[in-house]
């Protein structure tokens, strides 16, 4: 099976020689695609800054051979991501930032389900995109943990130890779509996270944005949404594959995006 931190229940495995991913007999996956540095410096605070030359490597729509068919039936894909180890100039490795296009199959932006396999991450989170943010989330998030990003939120994956190679599954929706305009016309999320002195992550706000607070805290409890603590999503899956309708239908769960807090 895996050599990750935690057992994501697929057998899936990092390939020691590149940046990508190395599939067991009984799973199909792609090719990853290398996001580049290049690539995201319009959203970065220091645009100019040195670091690895792939940010990271993503690979999207996996799964074990014997539920395809299911998978696709239910709209539903699961992608794996793999964070380089490193900094970007002295902010850490992290995704751009992105909101999630509405989906032509349920008129809703729709959530993403996250789970963590190695390494550390903050899984950053807003409500909008305008000048006021609105609520402002870190979530800190280890091996094993699993967070949630709700519908139309924008959102950064950051990882959060560059010793290690953050690696990540996820549930999201099979015709997913990335909104970056928002977050490169304010120049990145609204709150930018550094590194000081003593190597740890600190915040600062992004000029762009008007006046808001951060809320740095633990993933919440996560049971209404059929997860239990020490069992891997794509496990999950396996045993109730109507667990996670929720992600390409947001719409007949409304009740769990009120008032959501991750």
């Amino acid at each position: 099976m895996s050599s990750f931190t935690f057992d994501p229940g697929i057998d899936i495995r990092p390939n020691p020689l590149e940046s990508d991913f190395i599939y067991g007999e009984d799973v199909f996956g792609p090719k990853v695609e290398n996001r580049r540095l290049d690539d995201i410096r319009s959203s970065l605070n220091d645009s100019s800054c040195n670091g690895p030359e792939i940010v990271y490597s993503i690979a999207m729509d996996v799964g074990k051979k014997k539920d395809r068919e299911i998978l696709i039936t239910q709209d539903l894909l699961f992608g794996v991501v793999r964070y380089s180890e490193g900094k970007l100039g002295n902010t850490p490795v992290r995704s751009q930032g992105h909101s999630h296009k509405v989906s032509p199959l349920s008129g809703w932006s729709t959530p993403e389900v996250y789970e963590i396999w190695s390494g550390k991450a903050i899984i950053y989170m807003q409500e909008f995109g305008e000048e006021h943010p609105g609520r402002c989330y870190a979530v800190e998030a280890f091996a094993g943990d699993v967070v949630i990003v709700p519908p139309l939120w924008i959102h950064a994956t950051i990882s959060a130890d560059p010793a290690q190679a953050l690696v990540f599954g996820a549930w999201c929706v099979r015709d997913y779509g990335f909104d970056y305009d928002k977050v490169r016309q304010r120049r990145g999320i609204a709150w930018y996270p550094e590194y000081n002195n003593e190597n740890h992550i600190v915040w600062r706000p992004n000029i762009h944005y008007s006046r808001s607070n951060l809320i740095c805290k633990t993933p919440a409890d996560y049971t209404a949404f059929g997860l239990s603590k020490g069992k891997s999503i794509y496990s999950t899956f396996e045993s109730s594959p109507q667990t996670f309708l929720y992600v390409p239908h947001p719409e007949t769960r409304q009740e769990l995006w009120h008032e959501f807090e991750p």
